[in-house]
């Protein structure tokens, strides 16, 4: 049963169209800013671009370049020494670009400003403490700091910060755009930012003094693999050195409207550079919501199709012993503790990004209610069964088909109910790795902090969920006897 699942991922898998340029970003405001422009710059020229927008991080995004799922995405130069190279040592972009030409990668031209970290505390904050410098939070007693999760852990993030500072602060994580809320509403008093959010701007927060010059530069730029085409690395080019760190915020902040978009943005900035000469059309709002709910219900309908077929084969083949089908149960329920997104990141190095490694995901996912379900259903069938069909000399086949089967119906079919609306929920995490689908907006709503954005995904696929309910319903009264249907068994 297992043989056409190569076939099915084969034919899902972003290697299948080549011949398009693949664009990533990470998951927030002026990534998406940088690779949209880039995007709308090369279709310009008659290219085709393919958008894995929103991935969730440096490692998981690095790791996509490096396994040939995307041809290139912005990039930072502290990020790379710091995180990627682990090279803290190298400054100068001769010494960055050779360290990279040893994994066939290249950086292009810097675009022109600097984005790097910042420790920032809200006007009230900054003078009820007399706060200046990142060094001045030694002396203040009681400190609440939230932190992006990727900064709690970098090289270059609190770790490196706390040891040179002598902060003796504990510090919790939090996503990086709800970071401004939560300090705004003062249930944080200490984040850290992107110099260049445009949000820095709107919350009026103040950023401290590094005065021990803990952070290195962040020059932005595009790292591409070193076989790009050489008309698209020339186009790229044409950006460098367009964008300095007062243009970047006001990009960054014009976003922030929720009735502005990040292609809107970069439309009017390459117009205004004279790079393209018109507009792009952004799809309206049923177009988009139209494309992501078809990708959205191919993840999960190609991954519970694998399941069900997986999952009711191999429970019912091995239900007769209880070993074997104890061991299946626990492998199936030892993949439900692995964390969706970590799951996600892990199969990256041999799937690349998009909808491969999150059909996969969801399918691993789907096989605990769906194996539990029909295992337990076969054991609970009453043994004088099996003697009835012994004496009717059924084969095992027989006696699964005409006996066993549709007495265990019941629960196999809640076994699929569960893992189909735990997979339209989980589904939403795939956009974290360019799967798309319902999680687009999601996760695009979580880097502009826009509710409105995050309900455009999470509504859909909440009305997916129920109308998922209401097929199972009809689907029950299809294929299980009337007699053994719970309404009809109550009366």
């Amino acid at each position: 049963m297992l043989r056409f699942l190569p076939v099915v991922l084969l034919l899902t898998s972003p290697l299948a169209v080549a011949e398009a340029i693949v664009i990533g970003s990470k998951n927030f405001t002026e990534n998406y800013i940088l690779a949209e422009a880039s995007a709308q710059l090369l279709e310009s020229h008659g290219y085709e671009v393919r958008r894995r927008f929103g991935l969730n991080g440096t490692k998981i995004v690095f790791e996509a370049l490096q396994n040939r799922a995307l041809d290139f995405y912005p990039e930072y130069t502290g990020t790379i020494t710091e995180v990627i190279l682990e090279r803290p040592g190298l400054t100068q972009l001769t010494e960055i670009r050779t360290a990279l030409a040893q994994d066939d990668l290249i950086l292009l031209s810097p675009l022109g400003f600097n984005n790097s970290y910042a420790i920032a505390v809200s006007e009230t904050f900054a003078k009820t403490h007399q706060l200046r410098n990142i060094s001045d939070l030694t002396r203040v007693g009681h400190v609440r700091v939230g932190l992006p999760h990727e900064f709690l852990s970098r090289n270059d993030g609190w770790p490196g910060l706390k040891q040179r500072y002598a902060i003796d602060l504990v510090a919790t994580g939090i996503e990086h755009s709800l970071s401004y809320e939560a300090i705004a509403s003062g249930k944080i008093d200490v984040t850290a930012v992107y110099s260049t959010d445009g949000e820095i701007l709107r919350s009026r927060l103040v950023l401290l003094h590094d005065d021990l010059s803990y952070f290195p530069q962040y020059r932005a730029a595009f790292l591409a693999r070193q076989d790009i085409a050489p008309p698209v690395r020339d186009i790229l080019e044409s950006l460098s050195g367009r964008i300095d760190d007062t243009r970047m915020q006001q990009l960054n902040l014009q976003v922030l409207d929720p009735a502005v978009s990040f292609a809107d943005v970069a439309s009017e900035f390459l117009l205004e550079e004279g790079l393209i000469s018109s507009a792009q059309d952004v799809p309206g709002f049923m177009p988009r919501l139209w494309r992501n709910t078809q990708r959205h219900l191919k993840l999960t309908g190609i991954a519970l199709l694998l399941a069900i077929v997986t999952g009711v084969g191999i429970a019912a083949a091995v239900h007769r012993s209880r070993r074997t089908a104890n061991a299946f149960l626990y492998f199936t329920g030892l993949l439900q503790t692995v964390p969706s997104i970590a799951l996600l990141a892990l199969l990256i190095p041999w799937f690349g990004i998009g909808q491969t490694p999150a059909i996969i995901a969801l399918f691993l996912y789907s096989l605990l209610p769906i194996a539990r379900g029909t295992i337990t259903a076969m054991l609970a069938i009453p043994p004088g069964y099996r003697h009835v069909a012994a004496a009717m000399a059924m084969s095992r086949q027989q006696e699964m088909r005409y006996v066993l089967m549709p007495l265990a119906m019941p629960h196999v079919i809640a076994g699929i109910r569960t893992a189909a609306v735990i997979s339209i929920g989980t589904a939403t995490l795939a956009a974290f790795i360019g799967a798309g689908g319902l999680g687009d907006p999601i996760v695009t709503g979580l880097a502009l902090n826009d509710s409105s954005m995050i309900l455009q995904g999470a509504l859909p696929a909440a009305g997916l969920a129920i109308l998922t309910e209401l097929a199972f319903t009809g689907l029950e009264s299809w294929l299980v006897v009337p007699h053994m249907r719970g309404r009809h068994a109550r009366r």
